[in-house]
């Protein structure tokens, strides 16, 4: 592979080449043809699909990602000789339309400093998903059925240890073994058109930031800002809901899809009954259809080149969503307006009509290795709003850079540093200066979260990774007090993932 070799590398680059000296160089990841249902990329040079059925136009989309949205093309089975498919079960299966991926992600955290407290986790997650392509499995032209089950063990940094909005893994959900996606798509019109039905989680097609994928934090999956305000944390890892989703493909750079889903994940809970979503709905087999429903609609154009350069693809999104639910004032109560933090009054908060955001994605290649089709840097820009007189976050920020192939004999390998903003909405903020005034509170006033990571994924063999990570949170909980009242303070999380593709 051609380098320029009188580029100065980066001191992290030393750093990590020292320390991966021992770890064997991967093959390059298979150019294999797209998967069913899914428009291939209209990018010479990028042949693959990106996160979500995309076009891939970030030239360092990782080996490997917690995330679902990301087609991972990349097995261990190429490893493991004649013992990757048994009695030839998988390439017969294969050969009639069916294909199945299983995927083990194991990770141990420990919070060092700040916090709730410090301590350590283990957490792991085995993903089973099978696709069958009902074309060539029974006849129906232009249809596919797709499935996955989690079995999800092990217990939650932010939930124990950090007290954060943006969850420091992606992975991190309680412990059970549930049904996450059922669906059946149906394409029509060569493929510019399709529908599907089912069980559908809205972060494997909406949302999605292809630079993104390397990062452990949830938040760099699905904007923190819908986790936080939406029911249940709306049709998300771990919770799919009945939906229906419909994309229309004018063109391979050009694309529309909308979705409508059942607007709580767990279903909406009696009044009084706080128990967790994930315990209300816990093996994904509640299909709840009553509730209020979300609507989420999206555009976006892959271009070839941005302006006034060659070869430098990317992604421009732009979405909006809508609940059609009612939600509660973080400040005032039911009756005459009145504030919560006062001591006199009902304790029963106002509630509005319906709740909206907006987001907007950039997502774009930097540079390309000299010689090189999948090596390069990429970086991503994405913003989401609300409004702030009913939600908890009104303005939700993310971005990044990821590396794929910084290291001399490393192709595989993706470095990645990313950084998380929350801000507190003004309604969230004046019930703390309320209760304050008031004596009912004594601070501190929240204000935002802010989250940087820093993160390497290394590949051992094509289908295993190994993923050293470094979080920094400032103001967990956007400025959530101890039990002596005082600011948490900022957190350290260090953590090791392996990721294992069969």
């Amino acid at each position: 592979m051609a380098r320029n070799g009188s580029r100065t590398r980066l001191p992290l680059a030393l750093a990590l080449g020292a320390a991966l000296s021992l770890v064997a160089p991967g093959a390059p990841l298979a150019q294999g043809a797209p998967p069913a249902g899914r428009a291939a990329p209209v990018f010479t040079t990028l042949p693959l699909t990106g996160a979500g059925g995309d076009p891939q136009t970030a030239v360092a989309q990782s080996q490997t990602s917690d995330q679902v949205s990301v087609t991972i093309g990349a097995s261990i089975q190429s490893s493991l000789g004649p013992y990757g498919d048994p009695f030839g079960l998988r390439a017969y299966l294969a050969e009639r339309g069916i294909t199945y991926v299983l995927t083990y992600i194991g990770e141990g955290l420990g919070n060092v400093s700040g916090g709730l407290r410090r301590g350590a986790t283990y957490g792991g997650r085995l993903d089973t998903s099978l696709d069958i392509d009902l074309e060539r499995f029974v006849g129906w032209e232009g249809a596919r059925f797709h499935t996955d089950f989690f079995q999800i063990h092990g217990h939650g940094m932010s939930r124990r240890f950090v007290n954060n909005l943006t969850t420091v893994s992606g992975i991190e959900a309680l412990p059970s073994t549930r049904l996450f996606e059922a669906w059946l798509e149906q394409r029509f019109l060569g493929d510019r058109l399709s529908l599907k039905l089912g069980q559908i989680s809205a972060d494997t097609e909406f949302a999605i930031a292809q630079s993104a994928v390397v990062f452990l934090n949830a938040g760099f999956g699905w904007p923190n800002i819908g986790a936080v305000v939406l029911p249940s944390g709306g049709p998300i890892y771990p919770l799919a809901t009945p939906a229906v989703r419909v994309k229309v493909v004018p063109s391979a750079e050009l694309s529309f899809q909308a979705g409508l889903f059942n607007g709580n994940p767990a279903g909406t809970p009696p009044a009084g009954d706080e128990t967790d979503p994930q315990r209300r709905n816990r093996d994904g087999l509640r299909f709840p259809t009553n509730d209020p429903p979300l609507m989420i609609a999206e555009a976006a154009y892959a271009y070839q080149s941005l302006f006034g350069t060659t070869g430098l693809p990317g992604t421009a999104t732009l979405g909006a969503w809508h609940h059609f639910g009612r939600f509660d004032s973080p400040r005032l109560d039911s009756v005459g307006g009145r504030l919560l933090a006062d001591p006199e009054t009902s304790g029963v908060a106002r509630r509005f009509r319906g709740d909206s955001g907006v987001y907007t994605i950039l997502d774009q290649t930097l540079y390309r290795e000299p010689g090189s089709e999948d090596q390069g840097a990429s970086a991503f820009l994405r913003l989401s709003a609300v409004p702030g007189d009913r939600n908890l976050v009104d303005l939700y920020l993310d971005a990044g850079i990821a590396y794929r192939g910084l290291l001399p004999g490393r192709p595989n390998d993706t470095v990645g540093l990313g950084v998380i903003h929350s801000r507190i909405g003004p309604a969230a903020r004046a019930f703390d200066r309320d209760a304050i005034r008031l004596g009912s509170g004594t601070g501190p006033i929240r204000s935002s979260e802010t989250v940087v990571e820093a993160t390497y994924q290394a590949e051992v063999v094509p289908g295993f990774t190994v993923q050293p990570d470094l979080q920094y949170v400032m103001r967990p909980g956007g400025g959530l007090p101890d039990a002596q009242g005082r600011r948490l303070r900022n957190a350290t999380v260090l953590g090791l993932r392996a990721t294992i593709n069969y």
